[in-house]
């Protein structure tokens, strides 16, 4: 119920072209009361046609009573509502932790329950306010994405971006690649992606509905790979490949929906775990692949990478962010994926 209603309500109190986030509070007896009739088909229209003008604290029957709340941070994503996927660590903790500091509320999600709890912990206390919640998700799974959606309505009323990032890789030759391998990297990067959008997009069409001058984002963080191939590492380009064409088949749907939808193409990010974790990561798979030749050490594999790429180094996380902001703030954008790589892919 909440799933259906609280969109439609955050969207119906919008103020001055800004949507709030929906708190549950205790009733004072002032509120009007509105109730939806059983099997409710437009609840857009019967939620509008009971809200007085100018409330800010309404009470649902059979739901609760919910006041408007609209942010008071300040920076480039204020008052926005998102959902980061693969948000324990690496990439996905520090977009997060971005998004926190320019204002956003967060809703970090990961398999790791007990690793994204904790990071939501962190963002809160470096940004000073309650701003993050940790949720536990696999997103190859519709009910897990589901659950996970529902929290963060409950939370927060809605919904206004979603950064489709949780990824993985694994390494390795097409002559001996298992197919175990191949399908959980297919399983999380593209399955993953489209369920993340396919669970959200009914949230962003309602507040669209309730809110029609108003647009919505989703944002893959995809990567080079998604635009050129990579040796010895088919599955993972692939997955990423198939990112990059269901970002434009939604771009192409929900934009009637009042969403837009881009990628994000970093270059190698050799700080977080994807490449530096010591057991699993991209140092260890390529090393021990022969995709590197001659390569002895994690530090001859980097310097190989980093030698591919016009301005030397590898990407950051601040170079990702100004592609997401960039892309938030851009209401002429749409279906786009945005290399950040140092000029290793450069697009004709």
């Amino acid at each position: 119920m909440q799933i259906k209603i609280l969109p439609a309500l955050r969207g119906l109190l919008t103020k001055d072209r800004v949507l709030p986030r929906l708190v549950r509070v205790e009733p004072d007896g002032t509120e009007p009361i509105l109730s939806l009739p059983p099997g409710c088909g437009d609840v857009v229209c019967e939620l509008r046609r009971q809200l007085p003008a100018g409330a800010s604290r309404v009470t649902v029957d059979g739901l609760g009573t919910y006041a408007a709340v609209f942010g008071s941070a300040a920076g480039r994503a204020a008052g926005k509502v998102a959902l980061v996927t693969g948000a324990a660590q690496g990439f996905g903790y520090e977009i997060a932790a971005d998004l926190a500091a320019q204002g956003a509320w967060v809703a970090l999600a990961d398999i790791n329950a007990e690793g994204v709890s904790r990071a939501a912990a962190r963002v809160n206390a470096d940004c000073g306010r309650e701003a993050a919640i940790g949720v536990a998700v696999n997103v190859a799974e519709v009910e897990s994405l589901q659950a996970a959606v529902a929290q963060v309505v409950a939370t927060f009323g809605g919904l206004d971006l979603l950064v489709a990032n949780a990824g993985v890789l694994r390494a390795g030759s097409v002559k001996e690649l298992t197919v175990r391998d191949l399908d959980f990297v297919t399983s999380v990067n593209y399955k993953g992606y489209f369920l993340s959008v396919q669970a959200v997009a009914p949230i962003l069409a309602l507040q669209h509905q309730a809110a029609p001058g108003l647009w919505f984002d989703i944002i893959q963080i995809n990567s080079k790979s998604g635009l050129t191939g990579s040796n010895k590492n088919g599955a993972y380009a692939g997955s990423k490949f198939g990112g990059i064409g269901l970002t434009q088949s939604f771009a192409l749907e929900l934009v009637e929906d009042g969403v837009k939808v881009n990628a994000i193409c970093p270059g190698n990010f050799y700080d977080g775990p994807l490449w530096s974790d010591p057991e699993k990561g991209l140092f260890r798979q390529y090393l021990d692949s022969g995709k590197v030749p001659g390569a002895k050490t994690f530090e001859d594999v980097k310097r190989f990478y980093e030698s591919k790429v016009p301005m030397r180094r590898g990407c950051t996380t601040p170079d990702v962010m100004k592609a997401l902001y960039y892309l938030v703030e851009q209401a002429y954008e749409t279906g786009q994926a945005v290399p950040v790589t140092g000029g290793q892919v450069m697009l004709a």
